[in-house]
């Protein structure tokens, strides 16, 4: 094999590859004397269909497998052999086709960046440390109570915390023009007075009021809101009531525990179940913000990287479409690619970073780690067997996990040879996306 490396670029590179076409020739005819073995077709005897049928019919298949299986064993070890470290998969030229006695192609890519040694230990990382105590265990069961409560009609006003039933329209004027939702009639929607699902302006002014009685409020509709025509806008509404029902929560009984799959240890078992999943929880969360603030200031501290504009568009690429979907969902629209280039920049920075340093402190992947994530977070689910199965048999989706539990293991690498602060936070606040 001959291979020759052409600069087109700081990380752009060209590989000029030759090699000898007995060995292309040699596959074709395994694979071709294989398929004569154990291919079928009607009116030929099985491993007696004479070679020209197989050329025919199989021919043109077997020798595009055969190029590519060439191509790919052939390129893996030019990169190797010429110490190149491909960032993304190449772009492929060639004929196909012997010349001269050889099989030439030409395969263009760009390379990861020669970072060098990265020095961490003089990054200032804030890590968070928090606690689950036994009031946010009370407040879990609440909040588990609150998921299970009944609702039953009431004659008296509306306060706060009833499910209130309404009829309502709204219309306005803005910059684009007067509107009015629904264009006739009213919409009939429930809300959980204080829950802001239908915005506070309009929840609070159904307080004090009962079944039958109309409500005007001025209302503004977040950005987010469910409908399209009133998102963003303020709008005068008027709403009329229709039913109100109070909540009732059920007791914290043997039934109650029951519901959570608990058949022995009443309310003792119960509530450390409850804990372990809140500390589940706590743990990840805290992993994740190290990993943000680690990646972040990693990121910040190495600003003139360069980096493979390739994977730079391809992450682009792939948040818009993550956003344009989002915003489907809600009819409404999301920028293209371009409006994710910063972001995807400093995503490909922070890959390449920790790559580096994995590498070059042979951090490697801990397989007991991988299995302890995978336990933990199947065990979200009723079937978590059924997870971990699922998970064992897609090479993806264990990928996927793979690299996530590579990140968590070099931020703890970083966080143990930085200058780390720690930072103590109830369960509330370390629960909330920083």
């Amino acid at each position: 094999m001959q291979v020759s490396v052409e600069n087109l670029g700081k990380l752009e590179r060209k590989l000029t590859v030759r090699v000898p076409a007995d060995q292309y020739e040699s596959q074709v005819k395994a694979r071709l004397a294989e398929v004569a073995r154990s291919v079928r077709l009607k009116g030929f005897r099985p491993g007696k269909i004479p070679p020209k049928v197989i050329e025919q019919r199989f021919g043109s298949q077997v020798r595009g497998e055969a190029i590519s299986e060439l191509i790919r064993n052939s390129f893996n070890e030019a990169v190797g052999k010429e110490n190149l470290r491909p960032a993304m998969a190449p772009e492929i030229d060639t004929t196909g086709q012997p010349t001269d006695g050889q099989i030439e192609y030409t395969a263009k890519f760009e390379v990861l960046p020669e970072v060098g040694t990265i020095d961490v230990s003089q990054l200032e990382i804030t890590k968070s440390t928090a606690s689950v105590s036994d009031a946010d265990v009370d407040a879990m069961i609440e909040t588990l109570r609150a998921q299970r409560r009944d609702w039953a009609p009431v004659e008296r006003a509306a306060q706060a915390g009833d499910m209130a039933l309404f009829e309502y329209s709204a219309q306005g004027s803005d910059a684009a023009g007067s509107f009015r939702h629904p264009a006739e009639g009213a919409d009939r929607v429930g809300t959980i007075i204080g829950s802001a699902a239908m915005t506070t302006g309009i929840e609070d002014a159904l307080i004090g009021h009962a079944a039958g009685d109309t409500v005007n409020a001025e209302a503004d509709f977040p950005a987010d809101f469910r409908e399209p025509a009133l998102a963003g806008r303020r709008a005068r509404v008027e709403a009329r009531l229709i039913r109100i029902q109070e909540s009732k929560l059920p007791e914290v009984d043997d039934t109650f525990i029951r519901a959570f799959g608990i058949a022995e240890g009443g309310i003792e078992k119960f509530r450390s179940d409850v804990r372990a999943n809140l500390e589940r929880e706590l743990k990840g969360m805290l992993s994740a913000r190290l990993k943000n603030e680690v990646v972040g200031k990693l990121v910040d501290a190495h600003p003139q990287i360069d980096l493979p504009q390739g994977m730079i568009e391809r992450e682009a690429q792939m948040l818009a479409q993550q956003a344009q979907e989002q915003a489907k969902q809600q009819g409404q629209v999301a920028p293209g690619p371009e409006a994710y280039t910063e972001i995807a920049r400093r995503r490909v920075a922070a890959g390449v970073l920790v790559g580096e340093i994995a590498r070059t402190n042979n951090i490697r992947l801990d397989n007991r780690r991988v299995a302890e994530t995978l336990a933990s977070f199947a065990s979200t689910y009723e079937e978590p067997e059924r997870v971990v199965e699922l998970y064992q048999r897609d090479p993806q989706l264990m990928g996927g996990l793979q690299s996530r539990v590579m990140e968590d293991q070099v931020a703890d690498w970083i966080a143990d040879h930085a200058k780390v602060t720690e930072q103590a936070l109830s369960f509330g606040e370390a629960m909330r996306p920083a």
